[in-house]
């Protein structure tokens, strides 16, 4: 082994990233490649009365212009969970933002002339655009007749309810009633959280080219296969006829997973009969995909003696106009409710509501992050109220491993009560506090790995270099790094004789998808597995050329070993095939090992959203400064610690932000704040005094060497640990974000500025 695991090696991408050689998609130039631009709805629900292009097709360097009569062929509606998504808005458009014509021109200028000459009659419509007006009685509906499910849903029985209800979510244990009766103090109360933008640095971008055998899509894309199955689906070609390929993509966070731009840029390629390239702003991204706002009723019961009971909760998710991955955000949200403790009884309802706003879908950490700080709030309260403290009460009440988080889920797979005393620690608790400053922990868990199916294919090459074929995309997140030294490590071979190669679902193989902290842990797997098959292949070629048992011969150092006699990679391809040349294939794959893989009888691991907080309250301004910020990596095996870190501080960054100030602000389904001007993502000004990420390795995931994992449980963790610290002030935080108006809010019900600790009222 070359003992590269485990360690921080240097990313494998380094290089190219700091010296811009490295290609995105918006590098990309074909020939005769046209720039696309999308006519957008000024209105949040109205009828398409009339769309005029005949001005706009004659103008100089316009190429084509699509409109939803283009697609009378097909039928143009996608979407993985619910197809109720048109590639351009037909006959109605449901969100300010949609998509209603695409121009694809010579240029940007000339695009953009085009569309500022189409004409669009509309039709105002009664529109619903906050969760309160979706689910009144008689509200408009913004779909109508029947869900059809998508491709990838994995969710069970998707059947329509009332009104403007997507999906719903539910699951029980005990009985509730009588469990609350034996709680001797409960907690209850309603709770917001806003709409938030990923904000990933690289907007969406896509170039089509429509060939005459051959769909072909460069896309800033998380799930390749998933993109090319709908692309198949919507144009009625073969699979095999749509090649999705993925350069390096610039930040994900969700927002570029599952199909989003792709039909569109294919739709207006086909009928330019050129390849075109749409690539959003940062607005448009905006009006793309977002993280759900969510209103929630929770109440939480526990004994005098400081044990809890029972945990009953309702929560509202706002998927926007299109359902993009909303049934499964509402489903992680309701796994995430009960946080991670010893219930009698539990009632969970979660529902995605469709509304008149822009769709909502994938975030980093989503459902937890709705709901740990919510949860994690209750606890603390309960604690003050039977007098323990807040660290001692989840010791007391926190599941161990092993035992059951969700019915039918796998159990508890981390040691929760080891993970929250060391952020505690980190951040100073039982210690003597200054004036103003406040301490809080969160802990909470996220259903992580999504369906458990990768695929990763590894050829051996005449010179002893080794090629990876795998369908991860390299978001910036490490995916080739980690790889790297598992093969490295696997093969004996240092990593320099390794190449990882992009995602191209004509040359890589299946994996699902890239997200939910499911690349080293299954992917990698797949990675481990291939590696194991090729190291085999090369012991059996060594073992018939030398005439010698397995047991006698070791892979290191990029050959095989008997004692102190060894046969170099190259030698032994050229001794397998008889000349210089040829190649091993080794295979590996991940598959679900029992049941079918779905999110019932899932996750592939439970991710650990456990952090610490301490702050400081201006009790003048009701500015919030975070001193000390703590989150555990409990991830089995660091494959590369490094990274690990890194990938903790970003997720915890991204959870401050969420806290304290991130919210996309809408007025009648008008998005107000739509540019990184308006919109506030956390800068260096915002870091905290100190960061502190431990990494955990029990061994306990189920990916290579034990490892499972990581990225999105500190973001979750960290609202939590900051709505506690606020509450160790006397702040009772019911609405994100924490914004200083909000605090002095508080500081003025309560009619004092806040001291150095007491209850919540």
């Amino acid at each position: 082994m070359s003992g590269v695991v485990g360690t921080a090696m240097r990313r494998v991408d380094a290089a190219e990233k700091a010296t811009g050689a490295a290609r995105f998609t918006g590098d990309l130039a074909l020939p005769g490649l046209l720039c696309g631009k999308v006519l957008r709805s000024p209105f949040p629900h109205a009828r398409l009365v009339r769309v005029d292009t005949s001005a706009a097709e004659r103008m100089p360097g316009v190429r084509a212009v699509l409109t939803g009569g283009d697609l009378a062929d097909l039928d143009p509606y996608y979407g993985h969970a619910i197809k109720d998504r048109p590639i351009v808005a037909l006959e109605r458009v449901r969100f300010i933002g949609e998509p209603v014509a695409a121009v694809a021109a010579d240029d940007e200028a000339a695009a953009e002339e085009a569309l500022r000459a189409i004409t669009v009659e509309y039709e105002e419509l009664p529109a619903v655009t906050v969760l309160g007006e979706a689910l009144a009685a008689g509200a408009p509906r913004v779909h109508e007749g029947p869900l059809r499910p998508g491709l990838f849903h994995g969710l069970g029985d998707l059947r329509r309810e009332e009104g403007n209800i997507c999906y719903h979510y539910h699951f029980a244990r005990g009985d509730l009633e009588s469990a609350f009766a034996a709680s001797d103090v409960v907690v209850e109360g309603e709770y917001t959280f806003p709409a938030v933008y990923q904000y990933a640095m690289e907007p969406h971008t896509v170039i089509a080219q429509w060939g005459e055998s051959e769909i072909t899509v460069w896309a800033s894309c998380q799930h390749p296969y998933l993109v090319r199955a709908e692309l198949a689906d919507l144009f009625r070609v073969p699979l095999s006829a749509v090649r999705v390929i993925v350069p390096y993509v610039g930040g994900g966070f969700g927002s570029k997973s599952y199909t989003k731009m792709e039909p569109l840029t294919v739709a207006l390629a086909r009928k330019a009969r050129r390849p075109v390239r749409i690539a959003n702003s940062i607005e448009e991204a905006m009006v793309t995909t977002r993280r759900h706002n969510m209103r929630c009723w929770m109440r939480t019961g526990a004994t005098r003696d400081g044990a809890v009971v029972a945990r009953q909760c309702r929560i509202w998710l706002d998927t926007g106009a299109y359902a993009d991955n909303g049934p499964r955000v509402a489903a992680t949200a309701g796994d995430a409710a009960p946080g991670a403790y010893r219930w009698r009884a539990v009632g969970v309802d979660a529902w995605a509501v469709y509304t008149h706003t822009p769709p909502a879908g994938s975030y980093r950490a989503f459902g937890a992050a709705h709901m740990a700080w919510i949860g994690e709030s209750q606890i603390d309260a309960l604690a003050r109220r039977v007098g323990l403290d807040p660290l001692e009460f989840r010791r007391r009440n926190l599941l161990r491993p092993g035992e059951e988080v969700r019915p039918g889920g796998k159990p508890l797979d981390a040691d929760l009560v080891g993970d929250v005393t060391k952020v505690a620690a980190a951040v100073g608790w039982g210690t003597p506090k200054p004036p103003f400053v406040g301490r809080g922990v969160g802990v909470g868990l996220l259903a992580a790995g999504a369906q458990p199916v990768s695929t990763a294919v590894l050829r051996l090459q005449a010179d002893g270099t080794v090629v990876l074929l795998v369908s991860t995309t390299e978001l910036g997140q490490g995916a080739r790094t980690a790889f790297t030294q598992i093969v490295a490590d696997e093969l004996g071979v240092p990593p320099s004789r390794v190449r990882v190669a992009g995602a191209d679902t004509q040359v890589t193989p299946f994996d699902r998808s890239t997200g939910a902290s499911r690349s080293t842990t299954l992917a990698g797997t797949a990675v481990q597995r291939a590696s194991a098959d090729l190291r085999g292949q090369l012991l059996e070629i060594a073992k018939r050329v030398w005439g010698l048992p397995l047991s006698a011969l070791t892979v290191r150092d990029g050959a095989v070993w008997h004692e102190t006699d060894a046969l170099p990679f190259p030698e032994l391809l050229a001794r397998h095939f008889g000349m210089v040349g040829g190649e091993l294939i080794g295979r590996g794959e991940v598959r679900p090992e029992r049941g079918s893989g779905s999110y019932a009888e899932g996750p592939v691991f439970w991710e650990v959203c456990v952090g610490g907080a301490e702050v400081h309250v201006s009790p003048e301004t009701g500015q919030i400064r975070v001193r000390r910020l703590a989150s555990v990596a409990d991830v089995g095996k660091a494959i590369n610690p490094q990274l690990v870190e890194a990938q903790d501080e970003g997720a915890s960054l991204q959870g401050l932000g969420n806290t304290l100030f991130e919210e996309m602000i809408f007025e009648n389904g008008q998005l107000m704040n739509g540019s990184l001007l308006d919109y506030h993502v956390p800068t260096t000004a915002d870091l905290p005094d100190a960061f502190h990420t431990i990494i955990v390795e029990n061994g306990d995931g189920p990916g290579p060497y034990g490892a499972k994992g990581v990225g999105e449980g500190a973001l979750a963790a960290v609202p939590a640990a900051i709505v506690n610290a606020l509450a160790d002030l006397g702040l009772e935080i019911r609405d994100l974000p924490v914004t200083p108006e909000r605090v002095l809010r508080c500081l003025g019900v309560l009619g004092a500025p806040a001291g150095t600790g007491g209850a919540a009222p």
